[in-house]
């Protein structure tokens, strides 16, 4: 990097103080966490993808396919449930939780079944969630660190305190715009990656086509139960509950829902997100598969990732040879002008900025409502502001303490985390959906099924290891719904009047076109993917 990329890195950091700054008008903590409830569907939809898209996916996602062993375009199985689930959102979710005035999606299922209930989904949100995205920010820190040279340190801080600033001060608005933003920059970096890394594979004179065996998406004959993965089963069924679940019952996703000005505009938001995930994970997978072509055809390229490797990650040299995911990182400082690499290390540090944003916000929302704004403990306008800020900054240090304390684990972290987020998905999910379809299930039920689906998934996970981990989303949710229908049949008690549970899914919203577009596009993407094969291996 030259003085001219610095001062973008300066220039862009500099402008997200003052959005913190333009947003910080909050009346109250409603305003605070859901931004007056009057945002539109395009600031959310981004926001939301920007949320998932993180600086991980910008890195690995396209080190999998060009570069990682058994990886390849069989990525883009993790989109096909995508559209699926935003039509069970659309009709079983959203609505209930929408027209329940709530801030705290857990506050929801105090209402139908117990406190207990409650506090248990916020907990658990807490935990995996700090943990999950304070690994996140170390492995961008190091990778950061390891190709530009600066210090781990300064590359934390970088992250962690201009996100915390703007997002103390601006709250929900200031998230979501910052995503906003940030998702555009980082699109444009996609965009600059692909073009200039065809430019290059071109120019190299040796490329004759991708590696056939990179290039199969759809597999058929794969159920995910003998240690393989990504099979067209597995990631559509055990992907549709992962994703209803995350971008429905997960605070970080659900609370951009709830910011939305009616649901009209959430049924957009959701529409937008079934439809522009998929083009947007293509872009990282045909980048991938360019920019790993380009690393076997140009000598120093690989050279560079393997002394990276052996520098800062020794012992992963030691083990597999070179870091894949250095790949990306390597090829925008050395084959990029200087001002493209300045925008290129900021969609990297935007993508990083827009999941702890959206993470801290979220936590410093259920804190509030779930531990201290609940019950007979209502807290005023004033405290009730004091207490959200303070609890954002709360999050964002343990965020960061996080990210010291765990994130140089070598994986064992970052698996555990994985194995922890399909255990109580399902589960969760369940929760929900039992909550607002279910009238006959009690909170008695409710937790023996929440509890015992969380322990059963993880007694058939360490009893069969050949099973691909994205299936314990669909058992997880169809254990905790039969305890919790049978248990509640044998301890019958009254069921909570503290909430409407006669919500019924509408006959026009199924058939609304935004249910028949998410559906069409979903055989659209499988027919696609299955041919795309066949137009990579043309090139």
């Amino acid at each position: 990097m030259n003085w001219l990329d610095y001062l973008i890195v300066i220039v862009y950091s500099a402008g997200f103080l003052g959005l913190g700054y333009f947003f910080k008008e909050n009346k109250n903590a409603k305003d605070y966490f859901l931004g007056g409830q009057d945002m539109g569907w395009f600031p959310l939809s981004l926001s939301t993808m920007a949320t998932q898209l993180s600086a991980i996916s910008f890195i690995s996602a396209p080190a999998f396919v060009g570069l990682a062993q058994n990886g390849g375009m069989k990525w883009l199985t993790f989109e096909f449930a995508v559209p699926l689930a935003m039509v069970g959102i659309m009709l079983v979710i959203i609505p209930p939780l929408y027209r329940s005035n709530i801030v705290s999606i857990y506050e929801y299922v105090e209402r139908r079944f117990a406190t207990s209930t409650r506090i248990v989904l916020s907990v658990v949100f807490q935990v995996s969630r700090s943990l999950a995205t304070g690994v996140m920010v170390y492995t961008i820190a190091m990778i950061l660190q390891a190709v530009l040279n600066i210090s781990f340190h300064w590359t934390i801080i970088i992250i962690s305190v201009i996100t915390l600033i703007y997002s103390y001060q601006g709250g929900m608005k200031a998230v979501v715009w910052g995503d906003t933003i940030q998702m555009i920059i980082l699109f444009a970096g996609l965009i600059i990656c692909l073009i200039y890394g065809w430019n290059l594979l071109q120019e190299t004179g040796n490329f004759t086509g991708f590696d056939i065996e990179r290039l199969q998406v759809v597999d058929f004959s794969n159920y995910g139960f003998s240690g393989d993965e990504f099979g067209f089963w597995p990631m559509v069924l055990g992907g549709l509950f992962l994703y209803i679940s995350y971008y429905g019952t997960d605070q970080t996703q659900a609370q951009r829902l709830l910011s939305a000005k009616n649901e009209k505009t959430i049924k957009k938001l959701l529409l937008a997100n079934g439809l522009l995930r998929f083009p947007v994970v293509l872009v990282y997978c045909v980048m991938g598969l360019i920019i790993g072509s380009l690393v076997y055809l140009a000598p120093d390229f690989l050279g560079e990732i393997t002394a990276m490797t052996k520098t800062h990650y020794p012992e992963q040299f030691m083990a597999n040879g070179i870091k894949a995911d250095l790949m990306i990182p390597v090829f925008i400082t050395k084959y990029l002008p200087h001002g493209l690499i300045g925008v290129l290390i900021v969609g990297i540090l935007s993508a990083a900025m827009s999941s702890l944003s959206s993470t801290i916000n979220s936590l410093g929302a259920v804190t509030v409502e779930d531990l201290f704004n609940r019950g007979k403990t209502k807290l005023s306008t004033e405290k009730h502001m004091k207490y959200s800020k303070f609890f954002v900054l709360f999050w964002g240090i343990v965020c960061i303490a996080f990210a010291y304390l765990f994130g140089g684990s070598k994986g064992t972290v970052i698996e555990l985390i994985n194995i922890i987020s399909s255990q109580f998905y399902g589960p969760i999910l369940a929760t929900f959906v039992l909550a607002i379809l279910v009238k006959r299930v009690n909170h008695i039920g409710m937790n023996v099924g929440l509890i015992g689906g969380v322990l059963i998934n993880l007694i058939v996970k360490y009893n069969f290891d050949n099973i691909f981990w994205i299936w314990y989303n669909l058992t997880g949710f169809l254990i905790t719904t039969i305890l919790a229908l049978l248990v509640s049949e044998i301890y019958k008690t009254k069921t909570n009047e503290n909430l409407n549970i006669n919500f019924s899914i509408k006959r026009e919203d199924v058939l609304s076109k935004e249910v028949f577009i998410l559906l069409f596009f979903f055989i659209a993407i499988i027919l696609f993917s299955i041919y795309l094969p066949t137009i990579l291996g043309g090139i």
